[in-house]
């Protein structure tokens, strides 16, 4: 069977991608790769801005992928966005930088193409009824060097056209509860488990392979892994754009 082809735009290193691979999607992925970073993405890309690129689409033009594929929106089932968070992150105050507000145009845009879309981004953007997921709703767990248990927080929230739902809500209280510990993969964070508690507050950033394994994630840079988003959460979310869709196919 034929599986259904999903856009990736702003899709970095392919976290977010790979999940909607498991869901049941070939997927194509556009971003500002450079020459690291599109190595790294495990799936045909385009090297361009995304917003620009998916313009292209809506005026009936084809974009060619790193796999030889001329594909236009027509060929699409779906299109996931992840616009650069940084406008709205909790740091967002600690740094002199200005970053553009991207949801809307992406909105307008990802509207305007007709299919089945969904936005990503931290909590704290202005997305429309999103959904929150969270680690622990997936067991998204892992063994520090000591031994300690950890668990991924890492919240963040899905706006789309179709309706989600979770997979049981947030139950970073429980694991708390429970003595695990919160692991993330900050590009600031502590790697000093005091010094994160004392100072950053919660920001404590275990080893790389720990940070691997709670994203469940094994092929990117460290930059890759503090932007991504777990696969777990878009496969959850890809499988029920899956049904959705199907439904109405049929």
């Amino acid at each position: 069977m034929k599986r259904p082809k999903l856009l990736d735009l702003f899709c970095c290193e392919g976290g977010a991608s790979d999940g909607y691979r498991r869901a049941g999607y070939d997927v194509y992925g556009i971003d500002l790769f450079d020459k690291h970073t599109q190595r790294r993405y495990p799936f045909p890309s385009f090297k361009g801005d995304a917003i620009l690129a998916l313009a292209r689409l809506l005026a009936g033009e084809f974009i060619t992928f790193s796999n030889g594929e001329a594909l236009s929106l027509a060929d699409f089932s779906a299109i996931a966005a992840s616009p650069p968070c940084q406008a709205y992150s909790i740091t967002k105050h600690s740094h002199n930088n200005e970053h553009p507000d991207l949801v809307a145009p992406v909105r307008w845009l990802l509207k305007s193409t007709g299919l089945p879309y969904v936005m990503e981004n931290v909590p704290g953007a202005p997305l429309v009824n999103p959904l929150t997921l969270c680690g622990t709703e997936f067991n998204l767990v892992a063994q520090d060097i000591d031994g300690r248990l950890l668990h991924l927080k890492r919240h963040r929230l899905f706006e789309s056209n179709l309706f989600l739902v979770g997979n049981g809500g947030c139950q970073c209280a429980a694991f708390k509860r429970r003595g695990y510990g919160v692991g993330g993969a900050y590009g600031g964070g502590s790697v000093d488990r005091q010094h994160a508690k004392e100072v950053r507050r919660g920001g404590y950033t275990p080893p790389k392979p720990i940070r691997e394994a709670l994203l469940g994630i094994d092929w990117m840079t460290q930059n890759g892994l503090s932007q991504s988003i777990p696969p777990a959460y878009t496969e959850h979310i890809g499988r029920q754009l899956i049904e959705q869709i199907g439904r109405v196919a049929a």
